[in-house]
């Protein structure tokens, strides 16, 4: 028993630890999760939205700073009973987003690896497994240091955790696993990867013919039989292959101009997504970098799920000099972790990426 608890906690600490650490390194991704959790279709608790950063925060510091202590033996009791409470808590929710369909991933890992909400119901069922055996055996969680060291060592990484949370929060995160990080050609990543499982519909026609009952399966011509018709039956073999781009596109009064920006040589794309809840202490970096992008030959381009009265409020307050084209908000918070953030693009290759506190880092 005391192998299988030294097993049980390393595996949970590790996997803790990961996942903490990954929520962290995009703290504001992570938030936009939990207010998907909280809107009115899936939890419905949607008074807990505005707060959703904060707790985004201290729940995977809680998280990183939890498995630490499970792997250094610190406060085993506590210890026990806050894995027991957390696992249980993601182990309702990850059953209830697969069961009812609510939320398609369920951001356990960020977007370094997308779960499925079955996938992460069953990752979460293991982990409970693993964590009841913890907590029915605490007698073996021994300290891997002396005691008097354990409280340094969890200060430190709480101190360590909330430092590089700030840094990310000011910046952009330091690991990107998203389809629009550095170097990727946004037009490229719009296609179906070569070998992507396509999905068919194999339809099941039946129809009695001379007292039997025949099936003829086909992709959904009606068959010439000479019989009496019963019923169809549809099923799918495969899976719908979905492009990791698949929602980019710009509009404006002219239309759509998706394909005017991406084959464009110099780009600079200033995205905010909301501009009601935009940051405007950034707008001084906006304005001032926009009109150095148009004097050396940029097409700029506001990026905005919002509408023409704010569009016009805004440009108005800052006196900015370019326009602002419609694109779906998801899309725009998958593209930057900032409101305001910019982009630059080369014939549709992200060449730059900052957050409007580093706009005077990007190299035009």
């Amino acid at each position: 028993m005391k192998a299988i608890v030294s097993i049980s906690r390393i595996l949970v600490g590790v996997l803790f630890i990961f996942s903490g650490f990954i929520k962290l390194n995009d703290p504001v991704g992570f938030s936009y999760k939990l207010q998907e959790y909280f809107s009115e279709p899936v939890l419905d608790i949607p008074f807990l939205i505005p707060f959703a950063l904060i707790i985004a925060i201290l729940l995977v510091i809680f998280e990183l700073v939890v498995g630490i202590m499970l792997l250094i033996g610190y406060a085993p009791k506590f210890t026990s009973w806050s894995l027991l409470v957390m696992i249980i808590f993601f182990t309702f929710l990850t059953f209830y987003s697969a069961y009812f369909n609510k939320v398609t991933d369920c951001g356990c890992f960020g977007d370094a690896i997308p779960l499925t909400p079955w996938e992460s119901f069953y990752k979460d069922i293991v982990l409970l497994l693993l964590i009841l055996i913890i907590f029915f055996n605490q007698k073996y969680i021994n300290p891997i240091f002396p005691l008097k060291y354990h409280k340094w060592v969890v200060f430190v990484s709480f101190m360590a955790c909330f430092a590089f949370c700030y840094h990310v929060l000011m910046h952009l995160p330091v690991f990107d696993f998203r389809p629009y990080k550095i170097g990727n050609n946004i037009p490229e990543k719009m296609k179906i990867p070569e070998g992507a499982e396509q999905a068919e519909v194999v339809y099941s026609w039946k129809f009695k013919v001379k007292g039997e009952e025949k099936i003829i399966k086909n992709n959904g011509a009606y068959p010439q039989v000479d019989g009496e018709f019963i019923g169809v039956e549809t099923t799918q073999t495969g899976e719908n292959a979905i492009a990791p781009i698949h929602d980019f596109v710009i509009e404006g009064e002219e239309g759509d101009i998706t394909n005017e920006v991406l084959t464009a040589d110099k780009v600079l794309l200033i995205v905010t997504y909301n501009l009601r809840a935009t940051e405007k202490d950034g707008y001084k970096a906006v304005k001032s970098l926009s009109e150095e992008a148009m004097k050396k030959g940029y097409k700029v381009i506001g990026l905005t799920a919002s509408g023409p009265e704010f569009q016009s409020e805004l440009k108005k307050e800052f006196d900015l000099n370019f326009d602002f084209y419609q694109t779906d908000e998801t899309a725009l918070k998958t593209i930057v972790r900032s409101n305001p953030g910019f982009l630059t693009l080369n014939n549709g290759t992200i060449t730059q990426k900052k957050h409007w506190f580093d706009a005077s880092d990007i190299e035009l």
